[in-house]
């Protein structure tokens, strides 16, 4: 006896059946959902623990936002550098 009063053979039967009513592919994206949330959900726990690590994690998505910003300055400069030659 497993789960409850749940074999083995009527696990394997259970699973058969929800494989044919989703199919593999919906079962996949619920998977690859599902492992989402959790690692959401771990990383969120983490954050609330570690408040420095948060600080620091803010402090280098802003420094990284700053250079894109800078790129982005760089590459319109030189396009309109362009387009007046």
């Amino acid at each position: 006896m497993g789960f409850g009063g749940i074999g083995p053979v009527q696990l394997i039967i259970i699973l058969v059946i929800v494989l044919l009513i989703f199919g593999t592919k919906k079962l996949r994206n619920f998977g690859g959902d599902l492992g989402g949330a959790i690692k959401g959900f771990k990383k969120a726990v983490k954050e609330e623990e570690n408040p420095e690590l948060d600080n620091e994690n803010k402090a280098s998505t802003e420094e990284a936002s700053a250079e894109t910003t800078a790129q982005q300055s760089k590459k319109e400069e030189s396009s309109e550098t362009n387009k007046a030659s």
